[in-house]
C-alpha cells in the first residue's frame, strides 16, 4: 500500500529539493515587472517577473529593498539576482530577490529621474519658491568637505572679490552613506541659528555615485525648507543634481558660486566713485541754480526792503506815542483841577468846618448821633465832639425847648 502524505510534507519535500539544488542558488533572471505591490507596513516588495512566454512570482524582503536607489514599477525591465525556492504555505515556487537593477540603464539614473519627477510634481522646483540672493551679504555660509578642493576654490574667490564678507564654514562629508544626513543637518543648523545671509552647498566633480548625496530626497527637502537662500555648486558645469533644481540658484562650479554670491569690491568702489561724481555734479548744479534764485530774491528784497517799512512804522509809532502822552497829560491836568475844585467845595460844606465855628456833635454810648433830647435819659453816657477834641459826659437832666 502506498504511503499517504500530507500536503505540507509534499511542499516541504519539494522545498528541500530546490534548496539543495545549487543551480537555483544566486542566479540572475531578467524579465518585466508586473503586479507590483509595495507592502508599506512591512517594507517587502511583491511582484511577478515575466517574459513573452512565462512568469514567476518574486519577493524582495525589506532588508534588500532598502538598498534600492529606485522605485520598481510595472512594465520596468530589470535584472534580478536571487534564489528560487518553494513557499511551503501556498505550495508555490518563487524567486527571493537579493539585488535588482534596471535593464539597459543604471539604477542610479532611474532613481534620479524618478525622484526628479516626484519632486517636480510636488512643486519643489517651481520658480515662485525661489528666493532672491542678497546683494551685499555680511555672512556667507559654506557647506562642503573640509578637505576638498571646492572649499579652497570658494575661499580664494571670496577673499579676492569680497574680503569684507564673513565666511561661516560647516564641514560635512560629501559622499558616502552618511553624507546626505550631514548636509541636510548643516542646512537646518544654519536656519536654526540664523547663521548666514546666504549659503553655498556643494563639492567638486565626480561620478554619479560620488555626487549621489546631492540627489538624496533628504537633502532636497532641507534645501527647499531653508529660509536662507541657497546656491547649489555641485560638480562641473555638465553635472546636474536634484539639489541644483531645488536650490534658489545653481552655479556650474564652486568658484562660480563664490562669484555669484559676492560682488567684486573693486566694482563696488568703482560704482561708488561714479555715484559720488554724479551726486557732486547734481549738487553743483543745484547750488548754481539756487545761487541764481538767491540773487533774484535779494534784488526783490532790495526793491521792497522791509527796513523802509520798519522806519515808516517807527515814525508812526513815535507820533502815536507823543499824542498818547499829550492826551494823558491833558486828562491828568483836567482831573487834578476838578479834584481841587471839588475838594474846596467839600471842605466848605464839611461838618468839621462847622465845628470850628463853635458848634458840636453829641454821640450816645453806641456812637450814634443824638438828634433830640428824647434820644437820651438821665445817667446816659454821651460824647461831645468839638473842633479840637471830645468831652465825655453824663446826662443829669434833660429839658426840652419849652
Amino acid at each position: 500500500m502506498s504511503t499517504v502524505l500530507k500536503v505540507s510534507q509534499i511542499n516541504t519535500y519539494l522545498k528541500s529539493l530546490m534548496d539543495s539544488d545549487m543551480n537555483l542558488k544566486n542566479i540572475y533572471i531578467t524579465g518585466e515587472i508586473s503586479n507590483f505591490t509595495n507592502h508599506y507596513r512591512t517594507g517587502h516588495l511583491y511582484f511577478t517577473l515575466k517574459d513573452e512566454k512565462s512568469a514567476i512570482k518574486a519577493v524582495m524582503f525589506r532588508s534588500s529593498a532598502e538598498r534600492l536607489r529606485f522605485e520598481p514599477e510595472n512594465g520596468m525591465k530589470v535584472l534580478i539576482r536571487g534564489s528560487v525556492t518553494v513557499f511551503e504555505r501556498d505550495g508555490t515556487y518563487q524567486i527571493y530577490c537579493d539585488d535588482m537593477i534596471p535593464e539597459g540603464i543604471g539604477d542610479l539614473t532611474v532613481a534620479f529621474e524618478q525622484l526628479k519627477e516626484k519632486l517636480k510634481k510636488q512643486g519643489l522646483f517651481d520658480e515662485e519658491f525661489k528666493q532672491e540672493l542678497p546683494l551685499y551679504p555680511q555672512r556667507i555660509g559654506v557647506i562642503t568637505s573640509p578637505i576638498g578642493a571646492a572649499l579652497q576654490d570658494i575661499l580664494t574667490v571670496l577673499s579676492r572679490r569680497y574680503p569684507s564678507g564673513e565666511i561661516v564654514f560647516e564641514g560635512v562629508q560629501v559622499q558616502g552613506d552618511s553624507a546626505a544626513p550631514q548636509i541636510a543637518e548643516a542646512i537646518r543648523k544654519f536656519n536654526r541659528l540664523k547663521g548666514a545671509d546666504v549659503i553655498i552647498v556643494g563639492r567638486g566633480g565626480g561620478s554619479i555615485e560620488d555626487l549621489w548625496a546631492f540627489n538624496e530626497e533628504e537633502v532636497a527637502r532641507a534645501i527647499f525648507e531653508s529660509r536662507i537662500p541657497i546656491i547649489s555648486a555641485v560638480g562641473h558645469e555638465t553635472d546636474f543634481t536634484i539639489s541644483d533644481f531645488v536650490s534658489d540658484m545653481r552655479a556650474p562650479t564652486p568658484s562660480a558660486a563664490a562669484e555669484m554670491v559676492a560682488p567684486d569690491y573693486r566694482e563696488i568702489l568703482y560704482a561708488a566713485d561714479k555715484t559720488l561724481d554724479s551726486m557732486i555734479d547734481v549738487i553743483d548744479k543745484k547750488i548754481y541754480r539756487y545761487s541764481l534764485n538767491l540773487m533774484a530774491a535779494q534784488k526783490v528784497l532790495s526793491d521792497h526792503s522791509p527796513h523802509k517799512m520798519i522806519e515808516f512804522y517807527e515814525t508812526c509809532l513815535e507820533a502815536c506815542e507823543t499824542k498818547i502822552k499829550t492826551d494823558l497829560k491833558n486828562k491828568v491836568d483836567f482831573y487834578e483841577n476838578a479834584l481841587m475844585h471839588y475838594s474846596a467845595k467839600l471842605d466848605a460844606t464839611s461838618p468839621l468846618k462847622v465845628l470850628t465855628r463853635g458848634y458840636s456833635v453829641v454821640f450816645d454810648e453806641n456812637m450814634m448821633t443824638v438828634r433830640s433830647v428824647n434820644d437820651l435819659k438821665e445817667n446816659d453816657r454821651i460824647s461831645i465832639r468839638l473842633s479840637d477834641g471830645t468831652v465825655e459826659c453824663t446826662v443829669e437832666e434833660k429839658k426840652g425847648n419849652e
